[in-house]
């Protein structure tokens, strides 16, 4: 009997086919995952009123673990709309949002060996949502606490631990913003040191580390930072994993978590059976990793995905010939070490 439960919200766009494709590579390499279905995204809204049902959270907190597509969302402000992955953030406790960086992962392949996994604070800063205008005026509130930036810290030293590195970066922009940016600064650096004192902690300015990201990104292991600033700075080091259609993410907290490629929902290109699936698989082998502590698991599919990729013509992309493919390069389990 499986003894792992995963919600599947498609979403909007291509959603659909990067999840029915990564769920099918999941159950040929387990066969302990059962798969359950909800809705949420810019669709479910039109249809329902809603962008996340409470039903939707309800089947993620029985599971324990989901894999959220993508999203579409307005261009200008609907009365009553909220961002779907936002909300699933807020409402489940989703306070880190990690993104790791390979350059083994891309198909433009280098000499450079790039490892690094940026951990993003997912539930304050200037994405808490406080935002007021007047005529011509308009403020936005950047939140930020001593829990949630020493909780933040402290993931990133557990990242650190269980990837065996030795480097965290706190990022951040405390020469300009001393109160907010330094607290975050502060409270990240007593926990991380209180979590393990072998871990050398660096400090950067966040513009600093956005060159030394494109110029010397074997410089990092670990960073940790605020929330804009890791969605910033991890589009950016995506590049050296082959672009932001190949990078994924996990959002994780204390109870769940939810898995979610980094890129968009491109309904330019949705039902045309060409969206690459890489990024949600990748982002699966993260749940498996982290959620579910089944890192055998999660060996196997990034290592098929890499395997795959490194065979897969991309110039004539099909998403259904990938698919095959990954699972044809599934190793056994007993060739991976956990």
């Amino acid at each position: 009997m499986p003894n792992k439960k995963l919600c599947v919200i498609p979403g909007d766009g291509i959603g659909s086919e990067v999840t029915s494709a990564a769920t099918e590579v999941l159950l040929a390499a387990t066969n302990e995952v059962e798969i359950v279905n909800a809705e949420a995204g810019w669709q479910t809204f039109c249809d329902h009123g809603e962008s996340v049902p409470e039903a939707t959270l309800d089947q993620i907190r029985a599971c324990g673990a989901a894999l959220f597509g993508a999203v579409s969302s307005p261009s200008k402000k609907v009365e009553g709309y909220r961002s779907a992955i936002l909300q699933i953030r807020q409402k489940l406790e989703l306070y880190a949002n990690l993104r790791p960086i390979k350059s083994a992962w891309s198909t433009d392949k280098t000499d450079r060996n790039i490892e690094m996994v940026i951990v993003r604070e997912n539930s304050e800063g200037l994405y808490a949502g406080r935002e007021q205008r007047t005529d011509d005026r308009a403020v936005a509130e950047k939140i930020v606490t001593a829990a949630a930036s020493a909780r933040i810290g402290a993931m990133a030293a557990n990242v650190a631990e269980r990837k065996s590195m030795k480097r965290v970066t706190i990022v951040h922009k405390a020469n300009v913003l001393p109160l907010s940016e330094g607290l975050f600064r502060d409270s990240a650096r007593d926990a991380i040191e209180s979590h393990a004192a072998e871990i050398e902690i660096n400090e950067g300015l966040v513009d600093i580390v956005a060159h030394n990201l494109v110029a010397f990104p074997e410089k990092f292991d670990v960073l940790v930072t605020t929330n804009m600033f890791g969605d910033i700075l991890s589009d950016l080091a995506a590049f050296w994993c082959g672009g932001m259609g190949r990078a994924p993410s996990l959002n994780i907290g204390d109870e769940f978590a939810v898995a979610e490629p980094v890129h968009g929902s491109a309904p330019d290109i949705a039902g045309q059976g060409v969206a690459d699936p890489t990024a949600t698989i990748l982002s699966l082998a993260l749940l498996s990793r982290y959620q579910w502590h089944d890192n055998v698991l999660a060996d196997r599919l990034e290592r098929a995905t890499i395997n795959a990729s490194e065979q897969f013509d991309t110039a004539t992309f099909d998403t259904a010939a990938f698919t095959r493919l990954v699972i044809d390069c599934l190793p056994s389990s007993d060739c991976i070490s956990s």
